[in-house]
């Protein structure tokens, strides 16, 4: 058949699957393949992924093709060959995965597309290995990986062959993070079983096309062996971003737009970068005016201070946030992901407080779950494995002392964060934009440079808190706030900060674009120097930076002899 005969025989309705109404295969198309009345993503075929991902022109499919075979000489209802032959024929192709290079916002990146129509996008011997060498491929090229799934899982017939393969292609992801390249997995409906709990999730980057499903066992199998009731829109991808599976869920009109994004803001080794700016950084405590602390403790809570977000609007270009812990849940006290900051592409995490009473609530009042730190670290690190920086920005009265808090590991996840930062081979920039409360606030500021606002302050508690405890009220919170010297100055002369951002005439809540544009100053002022040391030069100044806080707590020889005694 002619390729004009192949289109006039295509019919030109199709029904959706998940309301029924009739859809013109020409809108369709337009539409992404989405039905426009209710939403729902239709299957799309490998070449259909990858045509709609790729810049226009760019994609080189691989020449070679890995064709399975029958290992197990495997017979159910029919022999493995001929099922094998009836999927080759519906959808031309040797097996279920398809592989390219292509352009993604002129990025470079090695694409490894399953097809569904292809025996459910089972994981076989012959899929496994096209993934395999479509990383060693972005190995061998320096670029990003892509991986779109949609698959029911590893390949019955080909036995514990096929389970292999979850291991064999995450060896390769393995080396791919090793080396400091970015892997991607776009989740599309469905994904199951050994491709979820292998290649799937163990990328650096997990997002998940809307209305798409995913887990380890599909809820059939879930309901027909341990007999459990599932609730709505169990494993759907709200409900997996609900609890912290993926980092973000996109329609399939914007996951484009959404990966020239993150591509653009995790491309190592950017060009173009100009940190021309006016030095702001007051360095000398003599500078500063002595404040009143309590008066600075009421200012650095003015809840209309700019948030995290709104800084990050201001200051950063085309931030992509990433979400979850991908153990438990996300926390929306915290924010991280990755942008560029004078076309140098960045980490930035940091606090999220908000302005009213419902955002507030939403945002737990800036106060950290564990869920939310892990994700923060998570992040770092990744920045790290790409060798690019990471800008944090403290703002919170500190880590949240709930229940649910202290049943998911509220310590350990903030003793892990602090441990980390000490040894990240990256450069880490700390700026208190308003409050910095306790391990809450350290646990994101164990960082190279450490800066704050005029009017922010870091504490080991509340005034109110030390107050209560040490005076036995918190109506001697004045007292407490001017002895636990907590202000810019305090702070700047004990070498805690290493500079203060000044405060725009009037305080930030009055100019909040005029901080943002000292802030954007004070971290092109200081990220120069930090690019131009290498990761163990960073390492080595960070853990000397903080070995000597408190050395000046010198042991006398009588009492060295007492302690040996």
């Amino acid at each position: 058949m002619t390729a004009v005969a192949a289109t006039l025989a295509k019919p030109s309705w199709a029904r959706c699957p998940s309301c029924g109404t009739m859809l013109y295969h020409k809108k369709l198309a337009r539409n992404f393949q989405v039905c426009p009345d209710c939403g729902d993503h239709l299957r799309l075929t490998a070449a259909e992924r990858i045509e709609q991902l790729a810049d226009p022109g760019t994609v080189r499919y691989f020449a070679e093709q890995v064709w399975p075979t029958d290992p197990l000489e495997f017979t159910d209802s029919v022999p493995y060959p001929k099922r094998l032959a009836k999927a080759q024929h519906a959808s031309g192709l040797p097996d279920a995965v398809r592989c390219a290079t292509a352009a993604i916002g002129g990025v470079e990146v090695c694409l490894a597309v399953m097809d569904f129509r292809f025996m459910g996008g089972s994981l076989g011997c012959a899929a496994g290995e096209m993934i395999t060498r479509a990383a060693e491929t972005a190995l061998a090229l320096r670029s990003p990986l892509l991986i779109v799934t949609a698959s029911g899982g590893a390949r019955m017939q080909e036995g514990v062959l096929s389970l292999m393969q979850m291991a064999k292609v995450s060896q390769a992801i393995g080396q791919l993070q090793e080396t400091g390249l970015l892997t991607v997995s776009v989740i599309t409906d469905p994904t199951y079983g050994g491709v979820a709990a292998s290649y799937a999730t163990n990328c650096d980057v997990v997002v998940i096309e809307s209305g798409a499903r995913m887990g380890f066992a599909g809820p059939r199998v879930i309901e027909q062996t341990i007999r459990q009731d599932l609730p709505k829109n169990f494993q759907n991808a709200d409900f997996l971003m609900r609890h912290g599976q993926v980092d973000a869920v996109q329609s399939r009109r914007e996951l484009r737009g959404w990966l020239l994004r993150l591509l653009s803001s995790t491309e190592a080794g950017a060009v173009g970068v100009d940190f021309e700016s006016d030095r702001v950084l007051v360095r000398d405590p003599g500078d500063l005016p002595v404040a009143d602390p309590l008066r600075v403790v009421a200012s650095a809570r003015d809840v209309r201070r700019p948030t995290t977000l709104e800084y990050i609007g201001q200051i950063f270009d085309g931030f992509v946030e990433l979400h979850g812990d991908r153990t438990f849940g996300d926390c929306a006290a915290i924010v991280a992901g990755f942008a560029r900051f004078h076309g140098q592409p960045v980490a930035v995490v940091g606090h999220q407080k908000a302005h009213d009473t419902k955002e507030l609530v939403a945002r737990n009042f800036g106060m950290p779950r564990p869920e939310g730190y892990r994700k923060a670290l998570r992040v770092m690190r990744l920045a790290a494995q790409l060798g690019l920086p990471v800008v944090s920005l403290v703002d919170t009265p500190g880590a949240y002392p709930g229940i649910d808090a202290e049943e998911r590991g509220q310590s350990g996840a903030i003793a892990q964060s602090i441990l980390a930062m000490s040894s990240l081979p990256t450069p880490l920039v700390t700026v208190v934009t308003g409050e910095g409360g306790s391990g809450g606030a350290l646990a994101l500021a164990v960082s190279d440079r450490v800066m704050m606002m005029a009017d922010g302050f870091y504490s080991v508690i509340s005034p109110e808190g030390c107050a209560a405890i040490l005076w036995g009220s918190s109506d001697s919170a004045s007292e407490a706030a001017a002895g636990l010297r907590i202000t810019a100055r305090d702070l700047l002369r004990q070498g805690v900060v290493d500079g203060v951002i000044p405060e725009p005439d009037g305080g930030v809540p009055a100019q909040p674009a005029r901080a943002a544009q000292l802030l954007d100053a004070a971290l092109a002022e200081v990220l120069p120097e930090l690019l131009a040391m290498t990761g163990q030069q960073l390492v080595e100044a960070r853990r000397r930076r903080f070995r000597a806080f408190g050395t000046d707590c010198v042991i006398s020889d009588e009492s060295q002899e007492g302690g040996a005694a």
